[in-house]
């Protein structure tokens, strides 16, 4: 059984920082993208930052682009995403998604999501 376990996520103000982690299990970790999608109330879900299977490419959405950083533990299985200068417009509910070999970040290709982890940040 797949899961895919976020956490990390909190109040923080604005400008602050947090990092939030994904753990994988039931799935051979090295083979998949592994990549970080959020969705705020009553918005869509959207891509914020992803990397290759082997951590040799990572992408970034445009909002995000110098403040994020995506990396990946392939021995612990684990994907961060470290988020500073956070501003109001990050608040939303982080998800941890995973897609095989393809850093493809269409919502609708990954095949894997976790749980969520809410990311709220105070002005």
């Amino acid at each position: 059984q797949v899961q895919l376990v976020e956490s990390g996520g909190g109040l923080v103000q604005v400008g602050g920082s947090l990092r939030l982690s994904c753990a994988a299990s039931g799935l051979p970790f090295n083979s998949y993208a592994m990549g970080w999608f959020r969705q705020a109330p009553g918005k869509e879900r959207n891509f914020v930052a992803g990397v290759q299977y082997n951590g040799a490419i990572r992408q970034y959405a445009g909002s995000v682009k110098g403040r994020f950083t995506i990396s990946r533990d392939n021995a612990k299985k684990t994907v961060f995403l470290q988020m500073n200068i956070l501003k109001p417009e990050d608040t939303a509910v982080y998800y941890c998604a995973a897609n095989y070999l393809s850093a493809n970040w269409d919502v609708g290709t990954m095949d894997y999501w976790g749980q969520g982890t809410q990311v709220t940040v105070s002005s």
